[in-house]
């Protein structure tokens, strides 16, 4: 393996094995994850679910080079504890919130599978990507059934029904000194002439994907939420045996929030004149809510006017 240096939380980790047709990425959210989380009070069950679901857009992110690309990850429901989770990345900014009714979590166990979380629902991923349709850019948008014990279940589930590619994905939430913490891996495999060239059938039974499938389902979640572990040891133990593995850093990310009150109000400044009168209140703010982070954002209709 080449180089080993020291990898902090909140920096995704890309790999490959060359001779496995196989690539990989890990991440483990710890600062970052305490500030998004810190935005609501979330109870435990939800805390964990949406911890699940920012590590999960964090590994799918990753794989974004081009800037100003896009994935965003959202639940759709018909009932059930969460009425609607919504995450995304960009550029390394990474937010997230969920909607969700308290009784109905109240009730349920905190081992409660994506059943009982959500009931019947669908998972939607949405990849923009920066770059010419002809090089595989644009909006691209695959959606699965919430089916699995774990969001990570229903995520993987995409990638073969969606997109053909043969994937295993493990994610991790634990609380480690007090505060919640998560890690991700996401293991893929990639036949040959994929990079380049007609890309061959992908088989689910392909001998080297069994390989990798089985030593990387070894991972163990201590391992995954563990910040004291840096993200090159864990490949150094799945995969210390294998003839090549490369790595590479990926984008480190931050809380990404881009609720901006000029953009707000350059926005609402769109609207006929008439329609934000009908927006404001009493006091004649039109007050808009971003539930990413939280916040409360009041526009005086007297600044349209000068």
């Amino acid at each position: 393996m080449a180089g080993q240096s020291e990898t902090f939380c909140n920096q995704p980790l890309r790999f490959s094995i060359p001779t496995r047709d196989a690539r990989g990425r890990l991440v483990r959210l710890d600062e970052v994850l305490a500030e998004i989380l810190a935005a609501h009070a979330y109870p435990p069950l939800i805390e964990k679910t949406l911890a699940e679901a920012l590590v999960l857009t964090a590994l799918l992110g990753a794989s974004l080079k081009e800037k100003g690309s896009q994935l965003t990850l959202q639940t759709q429901t018909e009932k059930g504890a969460i009425r609607l989770l919504a995450c995304d990345y960009k550029d390394g900014a990474l937010r997230g919130y969920a909607q969700f009714d308290p009784a109905t979590v109240a009730a349920l166990p905190d081992d409660s599978t994506l059943l009982g979380i959500f009931g019947k629902g669908y998972l939607a991923i949405t990849f923009d990507r920066m770059k010419p349709a002809i090089e595989g850019g644009g909006r691209y948008q695959g959606i699965v059934p919430l089916e699995g014990d774990t969001l990570a279940d229903a995520a993987a589930n995409y990638f073969v029904q969606s997109e053909q590619i043969p994937t295993l994905i493990r994610v991790a939430v634990d609380h480690v000194n007090g505060r919640c913490v998560a890690g991700g891996l996401l293991v893929q495999h990639l036949p040959e002439g994929e990079e380049g060239r007609e890309r061959l059938h992908v088989r689910l039974d392909h001998p080297e994907w069994e390989h990798v499938e089985i030593i990387a389902s070894t991972i163990a979640r201590a391992e995954l939420a563990d910040p004291s572990l840096p993200l090159e040891e864990i490949v150094w133990r799945l995969f210390h045996e294998e003839q090549e593995v490369r790595i590479e850093q990926g984008h480190p990310l931050s809380k990404g929030c881009r609720c901006d009150p000029v953009h707000i109000r350059d926005v609402i400044a769109k609207f006929p004149a008439e329609d934000r009168a009908d927006m404001a209140d009493d006091a004649g703010d039109i007050v808009v809510d971003c539930e990413f982070c939280s916040r409360r954002f009041p526009v005086s209709l007297a600044s349209f006017n000068n």
